[in-house]
């Protein structure tokens, strides 16, 4: 697979994950499954722990994609300093996301925890889309060989 294509995956899958979390936080299911990282009737739960429990599995999948990408980034011998940066942030970032997920689990949803969850997710976001648009830039500047 293309690192252009692994990015934009990585990219289509975190806004997924982010329009889920809003859902989870909006309907009030944020403390439906109330132990991290699994609910409580383990890997594949009942229909109770099912939204919060699909949030989690996107988020796992995020952070793998993320992680792939920044490997590959750092694997790329034609990789620029720009876009190590910020896939190397993603990669902070998609870690530190998914501590704050548990943090958040376990302080019952506190607000400002809340608040740092969402502000480090538009950070993400934001690392993320870089990471994709260099990647494109990367590729579209090799000359198509025949």
């Amino acid at each position: 697979m293309r690192l252009q294509y692994l990015a934009l995956a990585s990219l289509i899958v975190l806004y997924s994950l982010m329009f889920i979390g809003g859902y989870v936080s909006a309907s009030g299911l944020g403390l439906s499954c109330p132990e991290w990282p699994l609910c409580p009737n383990g890997v594949l739960p009942d229909s109770t722990y099912l939204i919060e429990w699909i949030h989690r599995f996107i988020a796992a999948t995020t952070g793998s994609l993320i992680i792939a990408t920044t490997i590959g980034v750092w694997l790329n011998k034609r990789s620029e300093k720009k876009i190590k940066i910020t896939s190397t942030l993603a990669s902070v970032l998609v870690i530190t996301q998914i501590t704050l997920g548990a943090i958040v689990i376990e302080a019952k949803l506190h607000a400002l925890l809340v608040a740092i969850h969402l502000g480090t997710g538009i950070l993400l976001f934001s690392m993320t889309l870089l990471t994709v648009l260099f990647a494109f830039r990367m590729a579209k500047a090799i000359p198509a060989t025949v």
